[in-house]
């Protein structure tokens, strides 16, 4: 069984990665509309959700470079899928963008 504190950091990673691929995903369907000041903030927006996703996963590895034992379950892999996915969204949504 995962600690709550563990639970609770993974979710945060999932919550912010989650978000900041909405706010992408949007930004492209703003662009498509040729809203490209909106989708510039929406992307910003984005990036500043990745940022705290990136800070609570960062905390981890600080822990664990520490020598800390860090926990290991499913939710971990998952939030990492989840921050892997969110980072090439951003990457198609801002080429895409370029294109629009």
């Amino acid at each position: 069984m995962i600690s709550e504190d563990f639970a609770l950091t993974c979710v945060q990673m999932i919550s912010n990665s989650g978000s900041a691929k909405s706010c992408y995903i949007e930004a492209l369907q703003k662009a498509k509309s040729k809203d490209y000041a909106e989708a510039e903030r929406l992307m910003q927006e984005g990036d500043a959700f990745y940022a705290q996703a990136h800070e609570v996963h960062g905390s981890l590895l600080q822990k664990e470079a520490s020598g800390e034992k860090v926990e290991f379950a499913l939710i971990l892999m998952h939030a990492e899928d989840q921050m892997a996915s969110t980072e090439l969204a951003k990457v198609l949504a801002r080429e895409l963008i370029e294109l629009y």
